[in-house]
């Protein structure tokens, strides 16, 4: 960083603000050119939406050569707290990472209560696999319950159902950014002295009867990869209203480190060479005694200022997302051949995409459509992994189903999604609405 008492100080300062002058001008150059994420003239269904500021951000980041996490990330996770109505957010390096660290620390020996191997933890069936994934990777057994077929979310009537004396933990994703009643799924987790883990990955900026997702579990998750509603292009963060559980989060993230200074800091405890720790000797360096098996998946300070900026706009950027819905639910809620799934009663969505299951009325199947889709300059997606159960991934794997599925049975064959995200023009949306409403009832 620039020392203020640098004779050299006002030829930086000149050289900076002249890097960020010509960042934000190659920005406006550049923009809508082609790219991983971006298809001039086709509709993609997701993807980063960067402006200029975004842009200088990582610039400068990178001219600080900040590039570990630091008072970037520190500043991120104050800020995200404040969003999501936690207490404590712990930034990493993806939503996949995100969901794994909140399932490892609720599987740690110092938490009353935790998750041990063999243990039964719901889902519902149809999800992202990363939010499964963790409850297989500590040896324990995902049951899976059906989905709401009006808005393929968990629904909480179902968790009854799925309950035995192994029930340990709930974990379930807002699916395409539509609130399922975490409010309710948070209420039988106390009743029944489970941990919920509320996977918020597609859903920041929704909210149940006013209040924030994300601010129901135990822990929740979210991730910024560049499909999200904001992103660093890779990025995750865990958020807890509990400080033991944050300490434990933060710990796995770091390595499975006892000590709580942060990158850069050194004997905030005060007693760095004065322990004595189990086996280690007496005046051991706090900073490298490790108390947990655990990973390093901390998040970049470049990535951090990036999503600084991005968060600035993502109240707007929420505001697009449904107001694209809306328009395509006006072209298409009245057509026969589909259903549009339907936001959750007393929520408020913060849409990641615009779903519908077709019925025997649509004059093409889900393949047609997407292949029709496709040629006309419209990018579609399933609906993530369909019905988990059905994936070669659990193959072989102790899983549990609590009746058929039929639902998600149906959410796998016969439903799609289309974008409505803020890359997304007003006239690009209205020709998806006239496009799928064409295809739909009358195949060509």
């Amino acid at each position: 960083m620039i020392q203020p008492n640098d004779p050299n100080n006002t030829k930086i300062q000149e050289i900076r603000k002249q890097i960020q002058r010509l960042s934000a001008e190659y920005h406006e150059l550049t923009r809508g050119q082609s790219t991983r994420h971006h298809r001039p003239n086709f509709k993609m269904p997701s993807g980063a939406c960067f402006d200029a500021k975004d842009r200088t951000e990582a610039v400068l980041s990178a001219l600080d050569l900040e590039l570990s996490g630091g008072k970037a990330v520190a500043d991120l996770e104050r800020t995200l707290t404040k969003k999501i109505e936690m207490r404590s957010s712990i930034a990493c390096n993806s939503g996949s990472s995100a969901n794994l660290l909140a399932f490892a620390t609720l599987c740690d020996p110092s938490l009353d209560n935790h998750i041990e191997p063999g243990s039964e933890v719901i889902t519902s069936a149809v999800e992202f696999p990363t939010t499964v994934s963790p409850i297989l990777q500590y040896g324990c057994v995902p049951v899976i319950v059906d989905v709401d077929p009006k808005t393929g979310n968990l629904d909480p009537e179902t968790l009854e159902d799925a309950l035995t004396p192994q029930t340990r933990a709930i974990i379930s994703a807002h699916t395409l950014g539509n609130p399922y009643r975490a409010d309710h799924v948070r209420e039988f987790a106390d009743s029944h002295g489970l941990w919920f883990i509320e996977d918020n990955c597609d859903a920041l900026g929704a909210d149940i009867k006013g209040r924030p997702t994300g601010s129901f579990g135990h822990l929740s998750s979210l991730s910024f990869y560049p499909a999200h509603h904001i992103t660093s292009g890779e990025g995750g963060c865990v958020s807890t209203e509990s400080a033991q559980i944050a300490a434990v989060t933060r710990s796995l993230r770091d390595w499975g480190r006892d000590c709580w200074c942060a990158p850069g800091e050194d004997n905030q405890c005060m007693s760095r060479f004065e322990r004595k720790l189990l086996d280690l000797p007496e005046g051991f360096d706090h900073k490298y005694v490790f108390s947990r098996v655990g990973y390093n998946l901390k998040m970049s300070d470049l990535q951090a200022r990036v999503l600084l900026s991005q968060l600035q706009k993502s109240t707007v950027f929420t505001e697009i997302r449904n107001r694209n819905w809306s328009i395509l639910s006006e072209y298409l809620s009245d057509v026969p051949g589909i259903n549009v799934l339907a936001n959750t009663e007393g929520t408020r969505p913060s849409w990641f995409g615009f779903a519908f299951v077709l019925d025997k009325q649509s004059k093409l199947s889900r393949p047609q459509l997407q292949v029709a889709l496709e040629q006309a300059g419209i990018g579609s997606r399933v609906i993530f992994a369909g019905n988990i159960t059905a994936q070669p991934m659990l193959r072989g794997r102790r899983v549990r189903s609590i009746g058929s599925l039929p639902a998600a049975n149906k959410i796998t064959r016969d439903a799609l999604w289309v974008g409505v995200y803020p890359g997304l023009s007003q006239e690009d949306i209205h020709y998806m609405g006239k496009h799928i409403r064409k295809l739909i009832t009358r195949g060509h």
